[in-house]
């Protein structure tokens, strides 16, 4: 089995923002850091949200083809 090594978490940081930044530049840099991660939706209500727009039977036909 091969072992990996692991870059320390303050060079990772420093490799990537430096990464972005040749990539993207400073504002396109800056805008991916300071996006907020997308909220998850609770699975109950994601499910009812599911259910309100399923046609039963349309639903049944192609599950069960």
């Amino acid at each position: 089995m091969k072992s990996i090594a692991l870059l320390e978490e303050a060079t990772l940081v420093e490799k990537g923002v430096s990464l972005l930044m040749k990539k993207l530049g400073p504002v396109e840099t800056q805008r991916f850091l300071s996006l907020s991660p997308r909220k998850r939706m609770d699975s109950v209500r994601r499910h009812h949200l599911w259910q309100q727009g399923l046609k039963k039977d349309e639903f049944f036909d192609r599950v069960i083809r």
